[in-house]
């Protein structure tokens, strides 16, 4: 089981005006690697993963556009900060509105992952609550989509968006198997507009869903906003998830 990572964009605001102490205060709480956004490394990828060295961080994956003419510096980015995996944040809901829109998505990502593969990284699709609210037949949306993907494009699965989309989420994961290499750990009221919470204090069932997902799963915790103080709820997080083994 590999030790939790946090997701950067959950720190946006705090990185753009205090990067080093935000590191930092992240490392202190126990985290040892990170997920930033393409949009978070500034001009100087490689300055970024000193920084990140410099406070006993790795980079476990990259956030960035990988469908547009963004596609080329995010995979040189991804090489300087040190991470092998770099993930698609998202495809908007038209990409996933039937079955032929389901189709072209794939034939999309799965260029978009043998341009990745040509610079030696892995490439994987992170979800948002409409893949899942999308229905093909009796079929989420997502779970066609990862049929017709290439055996090696991965997912990242966002077991809140996945909650909010209508999905059982233990047996989401437990149908998807082994291509879920990464998961957004979050909690909250299971909304879309409402602010979440830290990992443990909302209303989604955490264990239950971390027990469906595979063992050496990433586990990165992401909180897209919440009311309080953004650090405090990360190491209130990072807290639970050690209560559960990991």
């Amino acid at each position: 089981m590999l030790v939790p990572a946090v997701q950067l964009y959950s720190v946006r605001a705090e990185m753009t005006v205090r990067p080093t102490t935000t590191l930092t205060s992240l490392a202190a709480m126990g985290y040892r690697a990170v997920e930033p956004t393409f949009g978070l490394l500034g001009d100087d990828p490689r300055a970024f993963r000193e920084l990140l060295e410099a406070n006993g961080l790795t980079a476990c994956s990259l956030h960035g556009p990988l469908l547009d003419e963004h596609a080329p510096a995010v995979l040189e980015a991804a090489a300087a900060i040190g991470t092998d995996t770099v993930i698609i944040p998202a495809i908007p809901p038209d990409g996933f509105s039937d079955r032929a829109a389901v189709e072209e998505s794939a034939r999309l990502i799965n260029a978009a992952a043998a341009r990745a593969a040509g610079a030696g990284l892995r490439l994987g699709y992170h979800n948002h609550h409409w893949e899942l609210a999308a229905r093909i037949g009796d079929r989420h949306a997502l779970e066609v989509l990862a049929e017709l993907l290439d055996p090696d494009v991965l997912l990242e699965v966002d077991l809140y968006w996945a909650v909010v989309g209508g999905a059982d989420v233990p047996g989401l994961l437990s149908r998807l198997g082994d291509r879920v290499t990464h998961l957004h750990v979050k909690d909250g009221p299971g909304t879309v507009d409402d602010a979440m919470t830290a990992v443990g204090s909302g209303t989604l069932p955490i264990p239950d869903i971390l027990a469906a997902a595979p063992g050496d799963v990433w586990r990165i915790v992401e909180l897209d906003r919440c009311d309080g103080d953004m650090l405090e709820a990360l190491a209130a997080s990072r807290a639970y998830l050690d209560g559960l083994g990991g």
